[in-house]
Protein backbone atom coordinates (compact mmCIF):
# COMPACT_ATOMS: atom_id res chain seq x y z
CA UNK A 1 0.00 0.00 0.00
CA UNK A 2 1.62 3.24 -0.95
CA UNK A 3 0.45 6.34 1.29
CA UNK A 4 0.74 9.64 0.03
CA UNK A 5 1.89 12.66 1.89
CA UNK A 6 -0.90 15.71 1.71
CA UNK A 7 0.54 19.01 2.14
CA UNK A 8 -1.29 22.39 1.88
CA UNK A 9 -0.90 22.98 -2.15
CA UNK A 10 -0.39 19.89 -2.56
CA UNK A 11 -3.53 17.54 -4.40
CA UNK A 12 -2.98 13.69 -3.50
CA UNK A 13 1.00 14.09 -3.31
CA UNK A 14 0.97 15.80 -6.94
CA UNK A 15 2.62 19.12 -6.40
CA UNK A 16 0.67 22.35 -8.03
CA UNK A 17 3.74 22.84 -10.86
CA UNK A 18 2.84 19.36 -12.27
CA UNK A 19 -0.22 20.73 -12.81
CA UNK A 20 0.74 24.16 -14.41
CA UNK A 21 3.47 22.53 -16.80
CA UNK A 22 0.77 19.89 -17.59
CA UNK A 23 -1.64 22.51 -18.52
CA UNK A 24 1.14 24.70 -19.99
CA UNK A 25 1.84 21.56 -22.29
CA UNK A 26 -2.11 21.78 -23.19
CA UNK A 27 -2.28 25.02 -24.18
CA UNK A 28 0.80 25.37 -26.25
CA UNK A 29 -0.17 22.22 -28.38
CA UNK A 30 -3.85 23.88 -28.99
CA UNK A 31 -1.90 27.24 -29.77
CA UNK A 32 0.30 25.47 -32.25
CA UNK A 33 -2.55 23.45 -33.65
CA UNK A 34 -4.42 26.96 -34.45
CA UNK A 35 -1.63 28.36 -36.14
CA UNK A 36 -0.38 25.33 -38.22
CA UNK A 37 -3.80 23.44 -39.13
CA UNK A 38 -5.87 24.37 -41.91
CA UNK A 39 -8.39 21.96 -41.08
CA UNK A 40 -10.98 24.21 -39.70
CA UNK A 41 -12.18 21.05 -37.33
CA UNK A 42 -8.64 20.70 -36.12
CA UNK A 43 -8.84 24.11 -35.53
CA UNK A 44 -12.18 23.90 -33.54
CA UNK A 45 -10.32 20.65 -31.73
CA UNK A 46 -7.49 23.48 -30.83
CA UNK A 47 -9.46 25.79 -29.25
CA UNK A 48 -11.35 22.78 -27.06
CA UNK A 49 -7.60 21.83 -26.28
CA UNK A 50 -6.93 25.18 -25.46
CA UNK A 51 -10.22 25.24 -23.31
CA UNK A 52 -9.59 22.47 -21.19
CA UNK A 53 -5.96 24.01 -20.53
CA UNK A 54 -7.35 27.07 -18.99
CA UNK A 55 -9.83 24.34 -16.76
CA UNK A 56 -6.78 22.44 -15.32
CA UNK A 57 -5.39 25.75 -14.45
CA UNK A 58 -8.51 26.99 -12.77
CA UNK A 59 -9.09 23.72 -10.90
CA UNK A 60 -4.88 23.45 -9.86
CA UNK A 61 -5.29 26.84 -8.33
CA UNK A 62 -8.82 26.49 -6.68
CA UNK A 63 -7.47 23.68 -4.83
CA UNK A 64 -4.08 25.65 -3.98
CA UNK A 65 -5.32 28.00 -2.26
CA UNK A 66 -8.30 26.74 -0.43
CA UNK A 67 -9.59 23.37 -1.33
CA UNK A 68 -12.60 24.21 0.85
CA UNK A 69 -14.31 26.53 -1.52
CA UNK A 70 -15.82 25.88 -4.56
CA UNK A 71 -14.94 29.23 -7.03
CA UNK A 72 -12.51 27.27 -9.19
CA UNK A 73 -15.11 24.72 -10.28
CA UNK A 74 -17.39 27.09 -10.58
CA UNK A 75 -15.84 28.75 -13.15
CA UNK A 76 -14.25 25.33 -14.51
CA UNK A 77 -18.47 24.81 -15.18
CA UNK A 78 -18.65 27.94 -16.32
CA UNK A 79 -15.84 27.45 -19.01
CA UNK A 80 -16.90 23.91 -19.96
CA UNK A 81 -20.76 25.16 -20.68
CA UNK A 82 -19.15 28.29 -22.92
CA UNK A 83 -16.90 25.77 -24.47
CA UNK A 84 -19.87 23.28 -25.64
CA UNK A 85 -22.29 25.89 -26.86
CA UNK A 86 -18.82 27.36 -28.78
CA UNK A 87 -18.67 23.57 -30.08
CA UNK A 88 -21.92 23.20 -30.95
CA UNK A 89 -22.25 26.82 -32.99
CA UNK A 90 -18.77 26.12 -34.99
CA UNK A 91 -19.74 22.38 -35.88
CA UNK A 92 -22.74 24.37 -36.74
CA UNK A 93 -21.33 26.92 -39.12
CA UNK A 94 -18.42 24.38 -40.45
CA UNK A 95 -21.66 21.99 -41.62
CA UNK A 96 -23.04 24.68 -43.20
CA UNK A 97 -20.06 25.73 -45.23
CA UNK A 98 -19.20 21.89 -46.00
CA UNK A 99 -22.37 21.92 -47.53
CA UNK A 100 -21.85 25.25 -49.54
CA UNK A 101 -17.73 24.59 -50.74
CA UNK A 102 -17.63 21.16 -50.03
CA UNK A 103 -14.68 21.68 -47.88
CA UNK A 104 -13.33 21.99 -44.61
CA UNK A 105 -9.89 23.70 -45.88
CA UNK A 106 -9.67 27.26 -44.18
CA UNK A 107 -7.59 28.64 -47.25
CA UNK A 108 -10.69 28.23 -49.42
CA UNK A 109 -13.44 30.03 -47.39
CA UNK A 110 -13.71 33.05 -49.43
CA UNK A 111 -17.10 33.94 -48.41
CA UNK A 112 -16.67 37.64 -49.06
CA UNK A 113 -16.18 37.08 -52.73
CA UNK A 114 -19.02 35.81 -55.07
Amino acid sequence: MILALVLPGFSNGIPLQAYLVLAAVLFCTGVWGLINSRNAVRVLMSIELMLNAVNLNLMAFSNYLDGQLIRGQVFAIFVITVAAAEAAVGLAILLSLYRNRETVDMERFNLLRW
